[in-house]
């Protein structure tokens, strides 16, 4: 069971590094499901923004959410990345939870990406921060990062445009 402040980084399953292709939809498409599993078996979707920083693929959360209670009992995660056409990419992961000092050292960092603000005042919820005032909000508001470690990736980044047919499953990738 994981404690706050502990999650070591020494038992991560071996990392896949994302290839050029879905390093390129996942910047061109920050949304995304985040899936986890419920106690009782039926998995639960929440709508989160991904961003790549580092190689590493993060997003934001709280110490309160049921998807980190959930994170903390079973850290298996799929996170279903769509574009608004068809493309999509699903990526099975495990997720390694960036809480304490270095979780808001990565909130700097993942909202500098997401808001596209490499220096400067830093924008969470129509509020404008600078930079020690939002490390003070992160903290108030309980925020941590999920890290995840990609395991599987698959997905379709381009409309198909012939009736599909058995062969045509070569596009798609496991």
């Amino acid at each position: 069971m994981y404690e706050p402040g502990s999650t070591p980084t020494s038992e991560r399953a071996a990392d896949m590094t994302l290839s050029a292709e879905d390093t390129a939809f996942i910047e061109k498409n920050p949304t995304a499901a985040m899936i986890t599993l419920a106690a009782d078996g039926p998995t639960k979707a929440a709508r989160v923004i991904v961003a790549i920083l580092g190689g590493r693929l993060w997003s934001a959360g709280t110490v309160d959410r049921a998807r980190t209670r959930r994170l903390l009992r079973d850290p298996r995660s799929t996170l279903f990345v769509f574009e608004q056409g068809h493309g999509y990419r699903s990526l099975e992961t495990t997720v390694t939870i960036l809480d304490g000092p270095a979780g808001t050292d990565a909130n700097v960092r993942l909202f500098r990406k997401i808001r596209g603000r490499p220096a400067g005042p830093i924008e969470f919820f129509g509020t404008e921060y600078d930079e020690e005032a939002f490390r003070s909000a992160m903290i108030a508001d309980g925020r941590i990062v999920y890290e995840f470690n990609v395991l599987r990736s698959s997905g379709v980044d381009h409309v198909l445009t012939e009736a599909p047919t058995l062969d045509a499953r070569s596009q798609h990738r496991s």
